[in-house]
């Protein structure tokens, strides 16, 4: 079980934490870090503004930074936009990896230019995505990373005619993702014959250590078809509910834009902010309606330009000058 949930992970990053603000654990106890660490952990939030090594290290962190990153931009897809009139903005590759550097600084450009592939499937990366197409490439490409390397070995190695059984596992979950050279898939007549691509893959599901999608889902979608182009596999992949919903870090397409409890605590806060105004609005209504009318002396604003207000000193300086002499 502490394998399967990388409590050993979780345990040394607490550790390494500890160590580096011990000084200011000590304020409070190394019980209540621990106490709050793991929470943080439970809730996700354990990934905000971590390096991306730590970010990828586990499934629950890929699925919570996929899950915050939701959360964080959805209203992009929202409400109309700049470049769209109809219901979302549109966003290029860059634009997008600029938001994810918001929440993890460096996180990785290669990733976010393969998700972009999958959705624009060439290398047009100055092309614009909606919200909603990019986030359901970019949570295949990002939660699935090494099962997809390995899938595309096997379709070159399909495309070759090579032995599919020669596949490439990943070993190493260092964050170096290799660069993938996307394959031809041009024109819509190539592609493999999508049984012997699934046996490939049902066989690559069956020993790798890593996540891959459920095989009865990747099964369902490549026994429709008779042959499959890499980048059609991986649309199928992003496009697939049922893999959306086994994976469980993003609602269902037509609920993408809605998030109950975050649009609560947004209007609670709208609320006070809105009451605060209000308020300070009416008692400074009612302060002003009380007052006596009387013709005020006129009192500048202490807020001046600097050289206005030096200008102002210099002649308060001469003005007493003159003063102190008629005085003589």
């Amino acid at each position: 079980f502490a394998a399967q949930r990388h409590v050993l992970t979780y345990m040394e990053d607490a550790v390494s934490q500890l160590l580096e603000n011990r000084e200011d654990i000590s304020q409070y106890g190394i019980a209540r870090f621990f106490t709050e660490y793991f929470n943080s952990v439970r809730q996700g939030t354990h990934i905000l503004f971590r390096e991306f090594s730590f970010v990828q290290a586990t499934p629950h962190n890929r699925a919570s930074f996929l899950r915050t990153f939701w959360r964080c931009f959805r209203t992009v897809g929202k409400n109309g936009g700049k470049y769209s009139s109809i219901c979302c903005y549109l966003l290029t590759a860059h634009e997008y990896h600029c938001l994810l550097q918001l929440l993890c600084p460096d996180f990785p450009m290669e990733l976010t230019q393969k998700a972009a592939r999958i959705v624009l499937m060439d290398d047009a990366m100055d092309c614009l995505m909606s919200f909603s197409d990019f986030l359901f490439a970019f949570q295949i490409q990002f939660y699935y990373s090494e099962f997809l390397e390995s899938v595309a070995a096997i379709y070159q190695d399909l495309l070759a005619g090579k032995n599919p059984n020669t596949v490439i596992v990943p070993t190493s979950s260092s964050g170096q993702h290799r660069q993938r050279q996307p394959p031809n898939d041009c024109n819509p007549l190539e592609g493999v014959e999508a049984s012997l691509f699934y046996q490939c893959l049902e066989s690559l599901c069956d020993r790798s250590k890593y996540s891959c999608p459920p095989s009865a889902l990747v099964k369902e979608m490549l026994s429709s078809v008779q042959r499959m182009t890499f980048y059609g596999f991986l649309m199928a992949l992003a496009k697939d509910q049922g893999i959306n919903r086994a994976l469980g870090a993003l609602p269902d397409k037509g609920d993408l834009f809605l998030d109950p409890a975050m649009d609560q605590e947004l209007e609670k806060l709208v609320a006070q902010v809105s009451g605060l105004s209000v308020s300070g609005s009416a008692s400074s209504s009612a302060d002003t309606a009380n007052m006596p009318v009387r013709n005020s002396p006129r009192i500048n604003s202490p807020w001046k330009p600097l050289h206005h207000r030096r200008k102002m000193d210099a002649e308060s300086e001469g003005s007493n000058e003159e003063t102190d002499s008629s005085e003589n």
